[in-house]
C-alpha cells in the first residue's frame, strides 16, 4: 500500500512499526457544537483508511482523543476558549455541553457508517499523564515556565516546520509587535503547555499542578493520548489539512523531544470542504450538518458516496445540486444490487481478481473514487448474479453504503401493494388519453395532480413509470 505523507510530501511504501499491526490515531472533535459536514468528512475518509487496512490483512488499534478542554477559537494560543463559548452560548455547564455534543457526533458517525474507535479518550482525563510529560520537558530543557505558564521552546529544535516551508531564521526571533499578544512567549512560535495565568480568570475546569492550579493548552493532549494507548512510536497520524500547523506540528515538536527519537511515521491529512463562500466552518455562524441532510430528505449516506467519488487530498465543493446527483447514483447502484437474483454459485477465482482490482485502486492512496468503479465494474462483469453479491458485500466492508441491506429493503418494499395504485393508475391513463387528443393543458394539470399525491411521473419509451416521492 502506498499513502501520501505529508511530512516527506511524497506518496511512500506504508511499513508499519511492527509488521502486520498498525497504530492510528485520529484527532476528535471539539465538544462545543455539532460536527458540520465538513469536519464529518474527515471521519469518513479516515474510516475508510480503517477499514482497507483491516481488510487488506493488517490488525488496527486506533485512538482517538475528545477535546473537551483546552482549545482556543485561534487553533494556537489566543482567542477564546472554544468549550467556554458553547457552555455560555447554551446556559449549560461546560461538562454537560460536552457530554451532549461528544454523543451528538458519534450519532452522526453512526448514521455515516463510521466505526466507532478502539479508544476514545476525553482530553480531561488525561491530567496526570499531561504534567508528567511537561515535567519532562522542563527537566530537559525544552520548555520554560514565564508569566506563570509553561510553554514549549521552539527554538531548542534543529528543525520545527515540518509541514510547511518557512524560513527557519523566523524560529528564534522574539516577540514582534502585531505578531503574538502573548509577551511571555520567547519566540512567536512557541506554545502553551500548560495555563496557570491567563485571560480567562472563570476557566471553568482547573487542576493542581507543580506550576499553579491551570489546564493544559490544547496541543498536549493528542501527544499524551497516543503515546498512552499506542506506545512510543505511532504508524499512522489522521486529521483534517488545517490540523497540520500549528497542531500536527506542536505534536511532533513536543513528543520527539520528549521520547528522543522520531514518533510518527505518517501524516494522513483531509482537505476541506468547500461551499461556494469558501471553506465550510463553524466559525462562520452557518453550516451543514447531518441532521440538515436527513431534515431535507437525503439518507446520509448520500453524503458518504459523495465523499468518496473525490480523493482525500483535493478540496470537495459541497452544492445541493451535486449531492442530488450523488442521490441518484446512490439509489440506481442500491436499484441495481436489489436486481440481483442471488443464482449460481460464487466464482472464487472471479472474486479473487475483482478484489484484487479494488486492492490495487485503495491501495494507492486510498483511491475510493476508482474504488467505486470497481465496484461497478462488478456490476457490469459477465459473471454470476450470486457471484456479484458476494463482491458487493465484500467490497462494503470498506465503502460503508449499506448496499446489501438497502436492496434487501427496496425488494421488500416493491413487494407491498402500493395504497391507491388503482386511483393513480386510473389517472396516468387519463392523461395519457389527454396527450393523445392534444390537451396539454390537461395532461399537465393531470401531472401536478399526481405530484399533490406524492407521485412523480416519467414517460419512456416503454410507457409511463411511476413512484412515490
Amino acid at each position: 500500500m502506498k499513502l501520501y505523507n505529508s511530512a516527506s510530501h511524497t506518496k511512500e511504501e506504508f511499513i508499519p512499526h511492527e509488521p502486520g499491526k498498525v497504530s492510528m490515531y485520529t484527532c476528535g472533535p471539539t465538544v462545543y457544537h455539532f460536527a458540520h459536514i465538513g469536519n464529518l468528512r474527515s471521519y469518513i475518509m479516515e474510516d475508510i483508511l480503517e477499514k482497507f487496512l483491516r481488510y487488506d490483512g493488517y490488525e488496527v488499534k486506533r485512538v482517538m482523543n475528545i477535546t473537551d478542554v483546552g482549545h482556543l477559537s485561534s487553533d494556537a494560543d489566543t482567542g477564546e476558549d472554544k468549550m467556554l463559548k458553547g457552555a455560555q452560548r447554551e446556559h449549560k455547564s461546560v461538562m454537560e455541553i460536552a457530554r451532549f455534543y461528544t454523543e451528538a457526533f458519534f450519532d452522526d458517525c453512526k448514521k455515516l457508517n463510521i466505526k466507532y474507535p478502539d479508544v476514545v479518550q476525553p482530553a480531561t482525563g488525561m491530567i496526570e499523564s499531561y504534567i508528567k510529560v511537561i515535567s519532562g520537558l522542563l527537566e530537559k530543557g525544552y520548555a520554560y515556565q514565564a508569566g506563570g505558564n509553561v510553554y514549549f521552546d521552539t527554538a531548542k529544535l534543529e528543525h520545527y516546520y515540518v509541514f510547511n516551508d518557512h524560513d527557519e531564521e523566523d524560529l528564534a526571533v522574539g516577540v514582534r509587535e502585531g505578531v503574538d499578544a502573548d509577551d511571555n512567549k520567547r519566540n512567536k512560535t512557541d506554545f502553551v503547555l500548560w495555563f496557570t495565568k491567563s485571560k480567562f480568570e472563570d476557566q471553568a475546569l482547573k487542576w493542581d499542578s507543580p506550576w499553579g492550579v491551570g489546564y493544559p493548552g490544547w496541543h498536549i493532549e493528542c501527544s499524551c493520548i497516543s503515546m498512552r494507548y499506542l506506545g512510543e512510536y505511532l504508524d499512522i497520524h489522521c486529521g483534517g489539512i488545517d490540523n497540520a500547523f500549528p497542531h500536527h506540528t506542536n505534536e511532533i515538536a513536543q513528543s520527539e523531544a520528549y521520547l528522543g527519537h522520531p514518533w510518527c511515521r505518517y501524516w494522513v491529512h483531509v482537505h476541506h470542504l468547500d461551499t461556494a463562500g469558501g471553506k465550510m466552518s463553524k466559525s462562520k455562524g452557518e453550516f451543514t450538518t447531518v441532521t440538515t441532510l436527513e431534515e431535507r430528505g437525503y439518507d446520509p449516506l448520500v453524503y458518504r458516496l459523495f465523499c468518496l467519488q473525490s480523493h482525500y487530498r483535493k478540496s470537495l465543493t459541497f452544492s445541493w445540486e451535486n449531492l442530488d446527483n450523488a442521490r441518484a447514483a446512490y439509489d440506481k447502484l442500491v436499484a441495481r444490487v436489489a436486481a440481483l437474483t442471488g443464482e449460481g454459485t460464487v466464482d472464487e477465482a472471479a472474486v479473487e481478481a475483482h478484489q484484487a482490482a479494488f486492492k490495487e485502486a485503495l491501495g494507492n492512496d486510498l483511491n475510493t473514487s476508482l474504488a467505486v468503479t470497481r465496484l461497478y465494474d462488478v456490476l457490469k462483469a459477465d459473471v454470476n448474479d450470486e457471484t456479484k453479491r458476494a463482491l458487493v458485500g465484500s467490497f462494503d466492508q470498506v465503502l460503508g453504503l449499506d448496499l446489501l441491506e438497502k436492496a434487501a429493503a427496496l425488494r421488500e418494499k416493491e413487494k407491498v401493494p402500493v395504497e391507491g395504485a388503482e386511483e393513480i393508475e386510473a389517472l396516468i391513463a387519463q392523461r395519457a388519453g389527454a396527450k393523445k387528443d392534444k390537451n396539454w393543458e390537461e395532461a399537465d394539470r393531470i401531472r401536478d395532480v399526481l405530484k399533490a399525491m406524492g407521485v412523480e411521473i416519467k414517460d419512456t419509451p416503454a410507457g409511463v413509470e411511476w413512484k412515490r416521492i
